[in-house]
């Protein structure tokens, strides 16, 4: 059995510990927000926080998120209330989706470590993060967004 803490809860998963993250999280917690893209850790749509950070959960062994704490899209704001998601959704990000989950967790990343970001900062942090539709723009301008609105007193990051 592996302990893990995913999205604030207590759980223990009975899976091999060289198991993807991501399958554990998608297959066995049913967590379906993390999306698979490449596998290789090349395209971040499988992106999740451990430990605050943003990390490929295609190449984490289950076993290297033991006793760690594990946030997934899920997690990040249930009620989308999170001000990355908001500024998502004023910017009308997405067009198929499919890599947004893995985009805002990288720009919560993003937004913690550089509240101001530039956009050479946005465009660096977000460069492992792969959109086939083309949405750059409106993901530099959402970061834009919620950047200020964190800096608004009572924002929830």
């Amino acid at each position: 059995m592996t302990r893990l803490n995913v999205n604030g809860k207590a759980v223990e998963i009975d899976a091999d510990p060289a198991a993807p993250l991501l399958w554990v999280l998608r297959e066995e917690l049913r967590l379906t927000g993390t999306k698979f893209g490449c596998g290789m850790s090349l395209c971040g749509a499988c992106t999740i926080h451990l430990d605050g950070e943003a990390v490929r959960s295609c190449v984490t062994p289950l076993a290297a998120a033991a006793g760690r704490s594990i946030t997934t899209i899920e997690g990040l704001s249930p009620d989308l209330s999170n001000a990355v998601q908001q500024a998502w959704i004023a910017e009308e990000v997405p067009q198929c989706g499919y890599c947004q989950s893995g985009q805002i967790m990288s720009a919560a990343v993003l937004l913690r470590e550089k509240p101001e970001p530039t956009d050479v900062d946005i465009d660096e942090a977000m460069a492992g993060n792969i959109c086939r539709c083309g949405t750059y723009q409106r993901i530099r301008n959402a970061i834009h967004r919620a950047s200020k609105a964190l800096a608004e007193p009572g924002a929830k990051r």
